[in-house]
């Protein structure tokens, strides 16, 4: 158990560690608790890699706290595009607005404060408090459990809100008062490069070797236990691509809810047959004139798994007069003007390449 392991002997070999094998990374330049927070956001369920593109865009875009207050919500989702979990930069606006409200556009300077805010847990808050103002509380995100869990033997469900108060007590029990922001990095660095979340971990590396007690027991894999979720629900999805020359019809997703906000490629629930797509088409008032068959696709959520097959619909010249046919939050839209103002869910990925449509940063791969 946690609570009953040296915890203190892990913080020096992690820091001499982390000093000499930490990555270049851009919001690493400086401690601007702003750049700070962004990339947190978007490193949770993202690896580093490719996260790197998407904080340069959003940061270029949004340079300050000010700038994400201000930015209009399609454009918002558009920077964040790729990313999934549109509810986080939306919790990120709310914040941002708050401060320029209450904090003269800055972040506030401590961790309860931060905490406070929209969208920020334990975890993120931590971590913009201790790299940027030097505070000494802990940041315990998924690779900090799974680590602290294997050096310390501790069987405990990592997935419970108990454990993870439990090892982030622990944590601040030891943490430096002048590096807590550089002990912080280097147990999420351990845990990205070196005892790492899938696959064997790699222990000859790792600056815990002999201080790692599932390591010296030879129950690395055994550990960190996480037990089995609930099952995710199956929905099965038709997805239409409805293209008239270089136009496609979009459709807005309602306010709340799954992908909220968000433009989508024209769907229907269920396995649909020829017929009923172009039964759908003609009461958008569209003129079907090829119907095409697309392959199946797959898409995961956290909750609910989409199962897709999909059709390309090339219709007939639409005249000016029938657009007010198009039911209310469907619309026809130019392929270019989609690749710049329209946010597009990753869900839709394999469909959206048939009109050359790439999502997120594809596009600059």
């Amino acid at each position: 158990m946690i609570e009953t392991y040296r915890i203190l002997d892990l913080v020096g070999p992690a820091l001499d560690w982390f000093y000499k094998n930490k990555r270049t990374l851009p919001w690493r330049e400086g401690k601007d608790p702003y750049h700070i927070w962004v990339s947190e956001i978007m490193l949770q369920q993202t690896r580093v890699e490719a996260v790197k593109p998407y904080y340069e865009r959003f940061i270029g875009a949004l340079p300050d706290i000010a700038a994400l207050a201000a930015c209009p919500e399609d454009r918002l989702l558009k920077l964040w595009e790729g990313l999934g979990y549109y509810n986080r930069v939306r919790n990120m606006q709310k914040a941002a607005q708050i401060m320029v409200d209450q904090y003269d556009g800055r972040m506030p300077g401590n961790y309860q404060e931060i905490l406070d805010l929209p969208g920020i847990g334990p975890y993120t808050a931590g971590a913009v408090a201790s790299i940027a103002y030097g505070e000494p509380v802990p940041a315990v995100d998924g690779n900090v459990l799974r680590i602290l869990a294997r050096a310390s033997e501790d069987d405990s469900d990592i997935l419970k809100e108990s454990t993870k108060r439990r090892f982030a007590g622990e944590l601040a029990r030891v943490m430096p008062q002048d590096v807590p922001g550089d002990l912080n990095q280097a147990l999420m660095e351990i845990g990205a490069l070196v005892c790492v979340p899938n696959g064997a971990p790699h222990c000859d590396g790792c600056p815990w070797e002999r201080l790692c007690l599932s390591h010296i027991h030879g129950r690395e894999m055994d550990l960190p236990v996480k037990k089995k979720q609930k099952e995710r629900r199956i929905e099965q999805k038709t997805v239409l691509i409805l293209r008239d020359g270089e136009k496609i019809l979009l459709h807005k997703r309602p306010p709340k809810g799954l992908l909220a906000g968000l433009y989508e490629l024209p769907n229907l629930e269920g396995i649909c047959h020829e017929e009923q797509v172009i039964a759908f088409a003609r009461q958008q008032g569209l003129q079907p004139m090829h119907v095409r068959r697309l392959p199946e696709a797959k898409h995961i959520f956290s909750h609910v798994e989409w199962h897709m097959t999909g059709y390309l619909v090339q219709v007939a010249d639409m005249e000016a007069e029938q657009s007010d046919l198009l039911q209310e939050g469907y619309l026809m839209v130019e392929v270019e003007e989609t690749r710049r103002s329209y946010p597009i869910p990753a869900a839709f990925e394999t469909y959206a390449g048939f009109v050359d449509l790439p999502i997120g940063m594809k596009d600059q791969e």
